[in-house]
């Protein structure tokens, strides 16, 4: 069995806010723990993010940076995600992850509490933190929490720290974009569909936002 921190004090030091403690105690983790982590490390650093654990933190050290095991308001987040934004790193998201076989529909709840519990004196885009993920290493579901009404969608891995940037500086979300741009589609499209057609889309996109499916 593998202990990922001891009960401690640690001292945690962002450049230009001033230093504070965290008291934190981790459980052990276990096999299937272990082997998620490791999955998820990987995937995370195939998709373009460094991580770290909070001991050798350095949030400058590339575009995208995971910090594992970070004390949030209610709990630890597995990962905390931080990327550049106009030359400040800052706090987009978190990651939540479980052993493979766990039914992940019941953790975006647990998720989006701790993307709300992410102390306002720290740097981020916005609270809660705009982005998380639920993942077992085997399967990821995404959430955009600026969605009107927000819901995990399963994805194929994690997404660059460029595209989080990039979608965390834009004044509406992706799907709210593509829901925008369906319901605003002209009476006539020629060669794309009937009028019939299109109208059934908009009542669909009216009535089912929340499923709408846009990767």
């Amino acid at each position: 069995m593998l202990l990922t921190h001891v009960e401690c004090w640690d001292l945690f030091v962002v450049p230009g806010l001033r230093a504070f403690h965290l008291g934190l105690r981790i459980a052990p983790m276990t096999d299937p723990e272990v082997r998620a982590r490791q999955e998820i490390d990987r995937q995370l650093q195939a998709a373009g993010w460094i991580v770290q654990d909070r001991e050798h933190l350095n949030l400058y050290a590339g575009p995208g940076v995971a910090v594992r095991e970070f004390p949030v308001e209610g709990g630890t987040a597995d990962y905390v995600l931080f990327v550049q934004i106009g030359g400040q790193a800052q706090a987009v998201g978190i990651v939540e992850a479980k052993p493979e076989g766990t039914t992940l529909s019941g953790v975006a709840e647990q998720a989006a509490q701790y993307a709300a519990g992410w102390p306002a004196n720290l740097p981020h885009v916005s609270l809660p933190l705009p982005f998380q993920y639920e993942s077992t290493g085997a399967e990821t579901y995404f959430r955009d929490n600026r969605d009107l009404e927000p819901r995990s969608r399963r994805v194929f891995t994690f997404h660059r720290p460029e595209t989080l940037a990039e979608w965390a500086q834009e004044p509406d979300t992706l799907r709210g974009r593509w829901v925008a741009r369906l319901i605003s589609l002209p009476e006539k499209v020629p060669d794309i569909a009937s009028p019939e057609v299109l109208e059934g889309l908009r009542s669909i996109i009216r009535g089912m936002g929340p499923y709408v499916v846009m990767e």
